[in-house]
């Protein structure tokens, strides 16, 4: 059982995100807003699409202290039928999920992506429009800097976008609660 965090007398405890995700590029991009945002973000890497449970997410806070504040995220690929019905059947995280992957998150810093696209065609896009040869795994510096930049207009248009289907992606929901933590920080 996971031990719980107390905050100190006159303190305010704040909450600790876990998120559990299926690959490196996901985790490499938790790894980036951790830094940019500065929130306690554990991450949960590589929890493979059909594996993941709700027991899986309780095993991997065995021991660590947690809080009833803290929050769970679920960060997949949506394209993938039985992997994403499976995601949404686990009610204590929230799902955020792109189509068909997370590089289409990616993009949408670039440009409004309405019409189907495949991660393939997702990333020539990605490695035209910087200059470089995009690889999975790693955010290079200028895709950074379009992340950090560009990161509202990306919110914008993955809200025009319907859910699950080709394209979407509703990693705004994420990025819109890191700026609410940011911001209660800021008030203390």
């Amino acid at each position: 059982m996971a031990s719980k965090r107390s905050a100190s007398k006159g303190k305010k405890i704040n909450p600790h995100f876990w998120v559990f995700c299926e690959g490196e590029t996901e985790e490499a991009y938790v790894c980036f807003l951790r830094s940019k945002y500065r929130i306690p973000i554990e991450i949960v890497p590589k929890i493979v699409g059909n594996k993941i449970t709700q027991r899986i997410i309780q095993n991997s806070k065995q021991g660590k202290p947690t809080h009833d504040k803290d929050k769970d995220f679920l960060m997949y690929d949506a394209d993938v039928p039985q992997v994403l019905e499976k995601l949404k059947s686990i009610k204590s995280a929230v799902l955020i999920a792109s189509n068909p992957s997370i590089e289409l998150w990616f993009l949408l810093h670039y440009k409004n992506q309405t019409a189907n696209i495949t991660t393939e065609n997702c990333i020539r896009q990605l490695s035209n429009r910087n200059r470089n040869t995009y690889k999975k795994g790693v955010i290079d510096s200028q895709l950074e800097i379009k992340l950090s930049e560009i990161c509202t207009k990306a919110c914008e248009r993955a809200k025009e976008l319907t859910l699950f289907n080709n394209p979407s992606s509703n990693m705004n929901v994420f990025i819109e609660e890191l700026e609410n933590v940011k911001r209660q920080f800021s008030k203390v």
